[in-house]
C-alpha cells in the first residue's frame, strides 16, 4: 500500500487541510475532527484503498484501517494535512467542543447516569424478584429474610441522590466526597422525607436570604436534576477556589467554602427551582406516554432509534431515573424495548431473506443482539446501510410502543431492555410479551416487504453479482477467487475467562466484524499468551493491542479491552516487541484487569483474524468458560 497516497486521498476527501481540526489514532482507527461535516465525501473515503469502514461518532470521523496500517497512514496524514498529532483525549475534547450545546448537555447526562446503572439494576432486579416470590409464597412477606432483602432492594433508590452526586462530581471534575456530602445534605434526615409529605401533619419552614422568603424543609428524594445542577455548581466553585486560595490554607478553606456556599444555594435556590422544573417535565412525559390511548408512546417508539443514531439516547437514563425516583415505576423502559427489538425484527427479516452470505452472517447475530437490548450493531451494521429496514424498525417500534402506552407497563429499574426486561417487570409479563411480539412482528413483515437486494449467483469459477439500478439496467461484476488449499487450523484462546461471540461485544466495529471475524474473551486473569507459534507483527505503543502472525499465515489481533487506548499504556506490561518470535503458550502481555475496570473500561478482549477474507470459514468452537490455550476458533 502507498500510505502517502492513501493519506492524501483521505485529506482531500474530508475537505482538505483547512477542514481538519484535529487527528489521532487508536489501534485500528484514524480519528478525525473536521470543521464542516458536509464537506466530507464519506462514500469517497469508503472507496480508498485499505479503508474497512467509515462512520461518524461523538463528533469524530472514524476511519477504520486496521492494526499495523492505521499508524502508518496516520504518520503520513499529519504531514499531508500540515497538523500536529494529538492524543485521543485531545481529539475527544475537540470533538466535544464542536458539538452543539444540546448534544453536550445530553452527553453529560449520559456520563452521569450510565455509571450508576449497575446499582439501579441490582436494586431493581432484587425488588422484582421479591415481589414475584411474595405473590407465589404470600407468607414470605412476613419473614425476617424478606425484611432484610427488602432493605437491600430499596437502598439504591433511597440514597439515589448520593449516587448521582458522586457520579456527577467525577464527570464535572469535582471532589467526589464533597459531591457525596451535597447529596447527603439534600436527603438529610432532619428534612421531611419527600415521600412522606402527603401524610405529614405540617411542613416546617426556614427563613432564607435574610428574611426575603421562607423555604420548606423537605428532602429531595424522588429528584435527580437538582442534584446534578448542585454538584455542577459545586465542582466549578471548588476548581476556582483551588486557583484563588493560597496553597497553605487551601486544604481547609476550599472544602469549607465549597460545602457552605453550595449547600445553602442548593436548599434555597437550586433545589426548589429545578425540582419544580423536573416535576413538570416528568408529568409532561407521563402525559405524552398515555396521550390518546398510547399515541404519544407510539411517537416516542418511532423516534427512539433516531436518537440512537444521533448519539443522544443516554438522555433517557436521566428520564428513567426521575420516573423511578418519583413514582417507583419506569414507564419508559417498555417503549425503549419496543424500539430496540423492532430493529432486531427488521434485521431478522433481512437475515432470512438475503442470499448474500456476508450480509446474512452480520444480520442474524446483530438482530439477536438487538433482542437483548443492544442495538448499535444492528442499526449501524445493517439497517441504516439499507435504510428501508431502519424505517421498518421505526414502524414496528411505534406499534409496540403503542401497546406499551395502552397497557401502562412499567419496570422497577433502568438500563435493561429487550428480553432481559422480563427481569424487572413484575405484574406485566403478558403485556410485556405482547409489546415484544407486536414490535418484532410488524417490523419483520414491513422489512420483508420493503427490502430488495442485489441478486447473487455462485459458480465454480467465482461469484457473479447483478446489481439492479433505478433505470432498470444492470451492471455485472465478476470476481474470480483462487481455491484456497488451506485445510484448516485451530486457534487457541490467548486468555483465560469467558468466551463470547463477537456480536456480543459492545463496540460496533468489533461486533460488526469490520476488522475481521473471531471471538472475544472476558478475562479472569490479566495475562495474554501466544495462541500459536509465530511472529509479533504489531505491538501498539500503548501495549493494549498486539498482532501476531502464525507460521500457517493466520494474522491475529488481540485487543485487550474496549477503548483502552485512552489509558495510554497504564496498567499494561509487554513482554515482547515487534519482530520477536514467540512460542505457543508464551506470555506476551500482562495487564491489571481490576485497575482497568476501576478506571471505567470494559475489559472484554476481542481476538480477531484480521485476514479473514483469505478463509472460507472462521467459527467460534466454544462459548462460556475457557482456559489458556484451549481450542477456541476453527479457521479454514
Amino acid at each position: 500500500m502507498d500510505y502517502r497516497s492513501v493519506a492524501e486521498q483521505v485529506c482531500q476527501a474530508v475537505g482538505g487541510r483547512e477542514n481538519i481540526v484535529s487527528a489521532a489514532h487508536c489501534a485500528t482507527r484514524l480519528r478525525l475532527v473536521i470543521g464542516d461535516d458536509k464537506k466530507c465525501k464519506k462514500e469517497t473515503v469508503e472507496n480508498i484503498e485499505g479503508v474497512k469502514g467509515v462512520f461518524f461518532a461523538s463528533g469524530q470521523l472514524q476511519i477504520i484501517f486496521g492494526t499495523g496500517v492505521v499508524n502508518k497512514v496516520y504518520d503520513e496524514f499529519i504531514q499531508v494535512a500540515g497538523i500536529t498529532g494529538a492524543t485521543k483525549e485531545e481529539v475527544k475534547q475537540a470533538a466535544s467542543a464542536k458539538q452543539s450545546l444540546p448534544k453536550r448537555l445530553i452527553k453529560t447526562l449520559g456520563d452521569v447516569f450510565v455509571p450508576i446503572i449497575p446499582a439501579i439494576v441490582a436494586s431493581g432486579l432484587l425488588m422484582g424478584l421479591l415481589e414475584g416470590l411474595s405473590k407465589v409464597y404470600p407468607d414470605m412477606a412476613n419473614s425476617g429474610t424478606y425484611t432484610i432483602l427488602h432493605l437491600f432492594s430499596n437502598a439504591a433508590f433511597t440514597f439515589l441522590p448520593i449516587l448521582i452526586a458522586v457520579s456527577a462530581a467525577k464527570v464535572f471534575g469535582g471532589n467526589m466526597f464533597l459531591g457525596a456530602v451535597i447529596g447527603m445534605i439534600m436527603i438529610h434526615p432532619d428534612l421531611v422525607n419527600a415521600w412522606s409529605v402527603a401524610t405529614a401533619d405540617s411542613i416546617p419552614t426556614a427563613t432564607a436570604w435574610f428574611g426575603l422568603y421562607d423555604i420548606r424543609l423537605v428532602g429531595y428524594q424522588g429528584h435527580v436534576i437538582p442534584v446534578v445542577i448542585a454538584v455542577w455548581f459545586m465542582s466549578n466553585l471548588e476548581k476556582r477556589l483551588h486557583k484563588w486560595v493560597p496553597e497553605v490554607i487551601d486544604l481547609f478553606v476550599t472544602p469549607l467554602v465549597t460545602v457552605l456556599v453550595t449547600g445553602y444555594l442548593t436548599l434555597t435556590i437550586f433545589g426548589p427551582v429545578f425540582s419544580w422544573i423536573e416535576t413538570g417535565v416528568l408529568n409532561g412525559v407521563e402525559y405524552l406516554i398515555t396521550l390518546s390511548f398510547g399515541i404519544g408512546a407510539a411517537a416516542a417508539g418511532a423516534v427512539y432509534p433516531v436518537t440512537v443514531v444521533a448519539g443522544v439516547h443516554h438522555m433517557y437514563n436521566a428520564l428513567e431515573a426521575g420516573l423511578l425516583s418519583a413514582n417507583g415505576i419506569n414507564t419508559w423502559m417498555p417503549i425503549a424495548t419496543a424500539a430496540n427489538v423492532a430493529q432486531g425484527g427488521a434485521a431478522l427479516a433481512i437475515a432470512l431473506k438475503t442470499k448474500n452470505k456476508k450480509l446474512k452472517s452480520i444480520a442474524l447475530p446483530s438482530s439477536l443482539s438487538a433482542f437483548m437490548g443492544i442495538t448499535e450493531p444492528v442499526i449501524f451494521g445493517v439497517n441504516l446501510r439499507y435504510m428501508k429496514p431502519f424505517i421498518a424498525g421505526m414502524i414496528g417500534g411505534a406499534c409496540g410502543a403503542l401497546v406499551a402506552g395502552i397497557t401502562g407497563v412499567g419496570a422497577t429499574a433502568y438500563g435493561i431492555t429487550g428480553i432481559f426486561g422480563y427481569l424487572i417487570t413484575t405484574d406485566y409479563v403478558l403485556s410485556y410479551t405482547l409489546i415484544i411480539l407486536v414490535a418484532v412482528g410488524v417490523a419483520f413483515i414491513v422489512s420483508w416487504i420493503l427490502f430488495k437486494e442485489e441478486t447473487q449467483e455462485t459458480t465454480e469459477e467465482g461469484t457473479k453479482e447483478t446489481i439492479d439500478l433505478q433505470n432498470e439496467h444492470s451492471v455485472e461484476i465478476s470476481q474470480n477467487k483462487e481455491k484456497d488449499e488451506f485445510a484448516g487450523a485451530m486457534v487457541s484462546s490467548p486468555l483465560k475467562g469467558t468466551a463470547i461471540s463477537l456480536s456480543d461485544v459492545k463496540d460496533e466495529t468489533f461486533a460488526n466484524e469490520i476488522l475481521g471475524k473471531g471471538m472475544a474473551v472476558i478475562p479472569e486473569e490479566g495475562i495474554v499468551k501466544a495462541p500459536f507459534d509465530g511472529t509479533i507483527t504489531t505491538l501498539f505503543e500503548t501495549k493494549h493491542a498486539v498482532g501476531i502472525t502464525g507460521k500457517n499465515g493466520i494474522e491475529l489481533l488481540i485487543h485487550v479491552g474496549i477503548n483502552t487506548v485512552e489509558l495510554k499504556g497504564q496498567y499494561y506490561t509487554a513482554h515482547v516487541k515487534e519482530g520477536d518470535s514467540v512460542q505457543a503458550g508464551q506470555i506476551i502481555l500482562e495487564f491489571d484487569r481490576e485497575r482497568i475496570k476501576e478506571a471505567g473500561y470494559d475489559i472484554t478482549t476481542p481476538v480477531i483474524v484480521t485476514n479473514s477474507d483469505e478463509y472460507e470459514e472462521i467459527r467460534l468452537e466454544k462459548t462460556g468458560t475457557i482456559g489458556y490455550m484451549e481450542k477456541a476458533l476453527l479457521v479454514r
